[in-house]
């Protein structure tokens, strides 16, 4: 099981193994930027990158395949729509777009950059817990809640150390979290007509979509939880809109950073990986 917190902090500990910790963009519903960088580092993880690189690849995937289709297309973004589809809609499972998500784009891109480190994915969900137990470019997966306590038990406080991410993609793709994320930033006004786009929160609201589709829509994106991944369970328990106050200041902060040479997620380094999946 890569949901193993033992054997996660065994690996941490031993000098032999090197680790990546993935950071989903949502941390910040939780933790404190740029501290948990220096956080995680000092808990004994090698590299810390987040998935805003994976999440520009899968973008331009998107983009691709909903400029040749003409049919409804989902997005499998978050696994919990991709799974109640599967299980409650299944005429409905042939339009889920074939693009992996966010989060095994970024493994994937992780295994060739660091070919000789471990990823361990850090999870806001259940269902994202599950879709890294069940991907073969994930070593091992905890949740936010998961994190804290290790945190706590190593004595790890908040730092005002100031780290970049490792290999960051400082780019507009930090605001996936939140519902909407996903078509804000794959440029898709010149393809979908006003009308042709839905975008939706909660799974309640999908199911309702699913039961009485509106015909003119051709993009459906959509997340399990209300307000997206900020909403994620594992997330800190804090009201929705403060949750996306944090994510939009960290989202400003960003945008003034000067990334050190070497650290740019660029478009080259995922050169020959595929990131379309048959979902």
């Amino acid at each position: 099981m890569k949901n193993n917190i033992q054997k996660i902090e065994n690996e941490l500990k031993d000098k032999e193994t090197k680790l990546v910790a993935l950071l989903a963009p949502s941390f910040v519903s939780t933790f404190e930027y740029p501290s948990i960088i220096s956080q995680l580092k000092k808990l004994g993880f090698d590299k810390v990158t987040e998935l805003t690189f994976g999440a520009k690849m899968v973008n331009r995937e998107y983009h691709k395949q909903l400029e040749k289709s003409k049919k409804l297309l989902i997005s499998s973004a978050c696994p919990g729509i991709v799974e109640t589809i599967k299980k409650k809609y299944p005429k409905y499972a042939k339009n889920i777009i074939k693009v992996y998500s966010p989060m095994i784009a970024t493994s994937k891109i992780c295994k060739k950059i660091y070919p000789k480190h471990k990823v361990c994915f850090i999870s806001p969900c259940e269902f994202k817990k599950i879709e890294a137990e069940n991907s073969e470019f994930v070593d091992y997966v905890i949740d936010y809640e998961q994190l804290k306590e290790l945190f706590k038990k190593n004595n790890i406080k908040e730092s005002k150390k100031i780290l970049f991410f490792d290999k960051f993609y400082n780019d507009y793709t930090k605001i996936y979290p939140l519902s909407g994320g996903l078509s804000k930033t794959a440029h898709l006004k010149g393809i979908l007509k006003p009308g042709e786009e839905k975008i939706m929160d909660g799974i309640q609201e999908v199911m309702k979509f699913l039961d009485s589709p509106n015909k003119d829509v051709r993009f459906l994106d959509c997340t399990f939880c209300k307000g997206g991944c900020i909403g994620g369970p594992h997330t800190e328990k804090i009201p929705l809109e403060e949750k996306r106050e944090k994510l939009m200041h960290y989202i400003d902060i960003a945008k003034e950073e000067k990334m050190p040479a070497g650290t740019e997620g660029l478009i080259e380094k995922a050169k020959g990986i595929k990131f379309r999946d048959q979902v």
